[in-house]
C-alpha cells in the first residue's frame, strides 16, 4: 500500500536526523550492496543512501532500488536518497493516518 503525501512529509522530517547507512560508489548496485539495502530496510524501514555517482547514473540507481527492494522514495537531494519500506513482521516507525 503506497504511503500518502502527509506520511511522506512525516518521513522526510525524520530523515534529517539519520546518517547514510549504505553508500553506492562507482561499481553501482552490486549484489553485496543490494543485500545491505535489504537488511537495512528490514531493520530500520527508513534509510538514507549516499550515491557517489553522476546525475544520470543516480536516477537509474534510484529506480533500480525502488524496483528490486520494493521500497518507496521519500525524497532525493543531490547525492542522497531516502527510502522507506514497511516491515510487515516488526513495525519500527508509526506512520500518521
Amino acid at each position: 500500500m503506497p504511503i500518502t503525501s502527509s506520511q511522506k512529509r512525516f518521513l522526510r522530517g525524520r530523515t534529517h536526523h539519520i546518517n547514510p547507512v549504505v553508500m553506492v560508489g562507482e561499481k553501482g548496485l552490486t549484489e553485496n550492496v543490494m543485500n545491505e539495502l535489504e537488511q537495512a530496510l528490514d531493520h530500520h524501514e527508513l534509510i538514507k543512501v549516499k550515491l557517489r555517482t553522476d546525475r544520470e547514473t543516480r536516477a537509474a540507481i534510484i529506480q533500480e532500488i525502488l524496483q528490486q527492494c520494493r521500497a518507496e522514495l521519500v525524497h532525493s537531494i543531490g547525492q542522497v536518497a531516502c527510502f522507506f519500506r514497511r516491515n510487515p513482521e516488526r513495525q519500527v516507525i508509526e506512520l500518521p493516518k
